[in-house]
């Protein structure tokens, strides 16, 4: 199927594969380069803000294994995300911001070995947690991202849709965390008709991503691409765009593509 897409790499989630073993990464790596792709990103979610230390240890540990599932399959500069965890009731924000910058700066050696990105996504919720993001506010966001001191081996994995969803200025987190951008998740999100912000926000703990949303074409949504795209291009951004789309079949995918490479063109001349 991405044969036919006019993409240069595929983006991976750690769910997608049924095993870390060497052997199988590899051949996993063989068939997207054989057919024509890099592998620039790979998407994981570990859980930094479990108040049992044992647990949060397991999440680094888990992490330390993406660093390295990233490094096998994309090499030298490939984005491997992390994100902080979830809100928990009974944490609270310094202790749980203390936790994920622990966390972090313990797996940011490994990276530095492997030549792997660290990306902190400005997420939402990961589609297996029962509660959001414990960052999920800029604030809080924008505090662990200013505690890590390395520059090279970690940055921001942007996500302007996860800001709106949140009731948050995408181009005010943007301004604020330009220099450190690393990649980027292009993505239009849609409130279902009906449905309120505020709705959003106290839909409760379940597993999975939010009822009260719906995918779109990039481009047709709430972001300003063009003010987006003229920050990155102005910051000396040149890292990867994923395409997050395609959730109402391929015939939008490819819309959402057309348009990020007009915008690309536009901004970058390619």
């Amino acid at each position: 199927m991405a044969k036919n897409l006019r993409v240069e790499g595929l983006e991976m989630y750690d769910r997608f594969f049924t095993s870390l073993d060497h052997d199988y990464l590899l051949k996993v790596k063989k068939a997207v380069n054989e057919s024509g792709f890099t592998i620039p990103m790979l998407i994981c979610s570990p859980d930094f803000t479990h108040p049992d230390p044992n647990e949060r240890n397991i999440a680094i540990q888990y992490q330390m294994k993406m660093i390295e599932a990233a490094a096998l399959l994309g090499g030298e500069g490939v984005v491997c995300r992390t994100l902080s965890g979830q809100q928990r009731p009974e944490v609270s924000r310094k202790e749980g911001i203390r936790w994920v910058v622990q966390a972090i700066n313990t797996v940011l050696p490994e990276a530095k070995k492997q030549g792997v990105v660290l990306g902190m996504e400005n997420h939402y919720k990961d589609s297996q947690w029962t509660r959001p993001e414990f960052a999920l506010k800029q604030d809080i966001f924008l505090e662990i991202i200013q505690a890590i001191e390395e520059y090279r081996y970690f940055g921001v994995q942007y996500d302007p849709s996860n800001a709106i969803v949140v009731g948050e200025d995408p181009i005010a987190l943007l301004e604020k965390v330009k220099g450190r951008v690393v990649s980027m998740h292009a993505s239009d999100r849609y409130l279902k008709e009906g449905i309120t912000f505020e709705q959003l926000r106290n839909m409760g703990n379940k597993i999975g991503y939010s009822e009260f949303l719906n995918h779109g074409v990039i481009g047709r949504g709430l972001n300003d691409y063009d003010k987006i795209f003229s920050i990155l291009y102005q910051s000396g951004f040149d890292g990867w765009i994923s395409v997050e789309d395609g959730m109402n079949g391929l015939e939008e995918m490819e819309e959402s593509i057309s348009f990020l490479e007009r915008m690309r063109r536009k901004y970058y001349g390619k």
